[in-house]
């Protein structure tokens, strides 16, 4: 417990008087936290942030006058880094105009409590899924501390025997949009091996991002379905509910989804995917683990690295969360640890692509 002049405050901006209650009375039970400021509108919670200087924000999609949009434009105009939590229904308009958010800035989103179960369930499972973004956001102990400089294996990309790399694997949770908006945009058309991703989210929300990514980049991003068989220069996202992994048949490598049990509180689970890739294709494969909180990827990228394959993650300060790529660099398990700018153009170069541009030049 921090002491009460370091709690982190929050402004809530929600245009219902119901919800704006439910959510001060979950940030309430959390003695780290505190509610800072309350509005009903976009507007007025501009003016309350001007004045009250909170830590976090978080800010209903849906409002009359000023949308969440329109106050997250504003708000990012007058603080680039505060945090930003979304808080939307989930409908197809209303994952969509999320999506929008995260895009233009927000930090992570938080989906409004179905209104068919109690009020009890419904508070319990907002506190559940709401108060761990925050804590992580506000870096209040669910994320990594910094650690001091990790003496990694010697086992770097460069030193390793040609070997011609068969696959690529993503990994992400909070930021991740953001994250695969700049990666996947860097990926050239005509890419040698397929890409797969699992992004925490759920299930309306992941074929909206699958078509987003696909209209911003230079390869076909699909959300997967049971059944399709992997093809270079493709990406597939996870679809939300389902575990994504990958299996060898007599015609090539096709995917499957599970409705097993969650892990790491997760499904799609990112160390499903990379055990799966690992058992497929060894030393061939390429992990990429990028900003999101928790450990999902952990124990995943060992099974790649000691099936032979490579690791890279995104470093601290560019991501949002360092949670699961920190796990991953605190443990020795990465190759190598890159910026976000700079793995679009690291996965390119691991899968050769450089290579075979310079070899046509």
């Amino acid at each position: 417990m921090v002491p009460a002049s370091a709690k982190k405050r929050i402004l809530i901006v929600d245009d219902s008087v119901v919800v704006r209650t439910i959510l001060s009375e979950v940030l309430a039970r959390d003695p780290d936290l505190e509610v800072a400021g309350t509005a009903g509108n976009g507007h007025i919670g501009i003016a309350k942030f001007a004045l009250l200087r909170p830590d976090l924000i978080l800010l209903d999609v849906e409002m009359p006058g000023m949308d969440g949009l329109a106050a997250l434009a504003e708000l990012r105009k007058l603080d680039a880094h505060i945090p930003i939590v979304m808080f939307s229904s989930l409908t197809e308009g209303g994952a969509a105009t999320t999506l929008s958010a995260l895009f233009l800035g927000a930090s992570d989103y938080c989906t409004k409590p179905s209104s068919t179960g109690s009020l009890a369930d419904s508070t319990e499972a907002l506190r559940c899924e709401l108060i761990p973004k925050i804590r992580a956001l506000c870096k209040l102990g669910t994320s990594l501390p910094h650690q001091p400089a990790v003496t990694l294996p010697a086992r770097l990309p460069v030193t390793k025997l040609p070997r011609k790399l068969e696959i690529v694997a993503i990994g992400t949770s909070t930021g991740g949009p953001n994250a695969l908006a700049e990666v996947i945009p860097m990926i050239p058309a005509g890419f040698p091996v397929p890409i797969v991703i699992v992004q925490h989210m759920p299930p309306v929300f992941t074929h909206l991002l699958a078509q987003r990514l696909s209209a911003q980049s230079s390869i076909p991003v699909h959300e997967a379905t049971e059944g399709e068989k992997l093809a270079p220069g493709h990406a597939w996202i996870a679809p939300g509910g389902f575990h994504m992994l990958l299996a060898r048949t007599t015609d090539g490598v096709r995917i499957q989804l599970a409705k097993t049990a969650p892990e790491n509180f997760c499904r799609p689970a990112v160390d499903v995917l990379f055990r799966s890739v690992a058992q497929v294709y060894g030393a061939q494969a390429l992990a990429v683990v990028l900003t999101g909180m928790g450990t999902d990827g952990l124990l995943g990228s060992k099974s790649i690295r000691e099936a032979g394959g490579d690791v890279i993650v995104q470093d601290e300060e560019s991501s949002v969360v360092w949670g699961m790529p920190g796990s991953i660099y605190a443990s020795g398990v990465s190759d190598q640890v890159y910026p976000l700018s700079q793995i679009g153009s690291q996965i390119s170069r691991l899968a050769g692509w450089g290579r075979a541009l310079a070899a046509k030049s």
